[in-house]
């Protein structure tokens, strides 16, 4: 895991950040262990800012993965962030409930998807 959290830490200093300041690295590690990194984006007008883990699952969609083993969060504050709900909502489309999300902080605290998003919507509801 150590090296999933030095990609995201890397991935943070990319950030585009002028509004919050509070620039957010993420890693994701594909099944066959490929890693996506992503970066926070954001916008004057905030709703159209990006995630740092939407950049990062948007880079491994579009490469053709849809299936995840691990994700590491990492802010510039090292202050244990998580995923926000709706960054949890779209990790939940393509991870199971046993994805081992990784939170950096002093002492680095590692989640499983499904305590950090319990019940999530999935295709299975849209088929009732």
């Amino acid at each position: 895991m150590q090296e999933l959290l030095a990609a995201a830490r890397e991935a943070y200093e990319a950030a585009y950040v002028p509004y919050s300041e509070y620039a957010v690295g993420a890693a994701l590690r594909a099944d066959d262990g490929t890693v996506y990194t992503g970066c926070n984006v954001e916008n004057a007008n905030y709703s159209n800012s990006l995630h740092a883990e939407e950049v990062a699952i948007g880079s491994a969609v579009a490469d053709g993965h849809r299936s995840f083993e691990a994700l590491a969060v990492s802010s510039a504050a090292r202050d244990g962030v998580t995923p926000c709900g709706m960054c949890r909502q779209t990790l939940a489309e393509f991870c199971d409930e046993d994805l081992v999300v990784v939170c950096d902080g002093d002492d680095p605290t590692r989640h499983r998807l499904g305590d950090l998003l319990p019940d999530t919507i999935t295709r299975e509801h849209l088929d009732r």
